[in-house]
């Protein structure tokens, strides 16, 4: 569970998006597409959810973004420092199959975790339109991965600062508007991959999302990450972390999301981080 390589992808003064190569030979050799691992920091710390963005052999790759105590400790490790734990992969890897015209939508850190999808979906020839959003172009990431296995790309910013000004469900309403597609795949933050679903839904185009949910022990025991689905309720870390958006409480998921914010910041403040 040491650390290969360390590279910082993107920053600004609020935020920094870190990629981490993690020696890791039996996650390497079962991961697929869509999984993800369970990391501590630390014996006192957080277990915390994260997608296997890649592998190589013995080493599995992990983008992280720093926003509460937990990633802001992780990303303090350095080359050669070890996880003290590290578990995977864990939940359903993505349904890869030929789709034929698939749209993958990223916004921010979720960008690392459409693009092994990308690349799965692309060694199927299926044909990739992705969009990615972040909030400006400090924040932007994998562009050349992702360009590398998409038909076409289309980059927004909010600010627009890089590509066209606006939202990823702006960029994606429009290509729905011109052609016809078989799949719709998002992941990003809750209010994204809510309105990516309620558009798809206009278009009658299957849509599946990977949900970030809170989790605690990601064994279905602590109850956190749970979400419901067509009225039934779900799992994120042993059901997921793909569903059905069309399908999804998205109201009820950004209120269980919303629960640990204050306190976040309050431990944040403590530790100085």
């Amino acid at each position: 569970m040491k650390i290969l390589n360390k590279e910082i992808l993107a920053q600004t003064p609020d935020t920094r998006i870190t990629r981490l190569k993690v020696h890791a030979p039996l996650i390497a050799k079962k991961a697929l597409p869509g999984q993800f691992v369970v990391v501590m920091v630390s014996e006192a710390g957080e277990r915390i959810p994260l997608t296997v963005v890649d592998k190589d052999k013995d080493k599995i790759t992990l983008i992280v973004q720093e926003v509460g105590l937990s990633t802001k400790l992780l990303g303090k490790l350095n080359v050669g420092d070890s996880l003290y734990a590290l578990v995977g992969p864990m939940g359903h890897p993505a349904e890869i199959k030929k789709y034929g015209k698939v749209i993958l939508v990223g916004g921010g850190v979720g960008i690392a975790e459409i693009y092994p999808v990308a690349k799965a979906l692309k060694g199927k020839d299926n044909y990739i339109a992705t969009i990615l959003g972040a909030k400006t172009k400090a924040l932007l990431i994998l562009q050349n991965e992702l360009k590398a296995v998409s038909d076409e790309l289309v980059i927004t910013t909010d600010d627009g600062s890089y590509g066209r000004r606006g939202f990823t469900t702006d960029a994606l309403q429009e290509l729905l508007g011109k052609n016809e597609y078989d799949l719709v795949y998002a992941v990003g933050p809750i209010p994204m991959m809510k309105k990516v679903s309620f558009i798809a839904k206009e278009f009658n185009i299957k849509t599946i999302v990977s949900l970030n949910a809170i989790m605690v022990d990601a064994s279905c025991m602590c109850g956190s990450c749970r979400v419901r689905v067509k009225d039934e309720v779900k799992f994120s870390c042993v059901d997921g972390p793909e569903f059905d958006g069309h399908l999804v409480n998205w109201d009820e998921l950004e209120k269980r999301n919303n629960i640990y914010k204050d306190k976040e910041k309050r431990i944040c403040k403590l530790y100085k981080l």
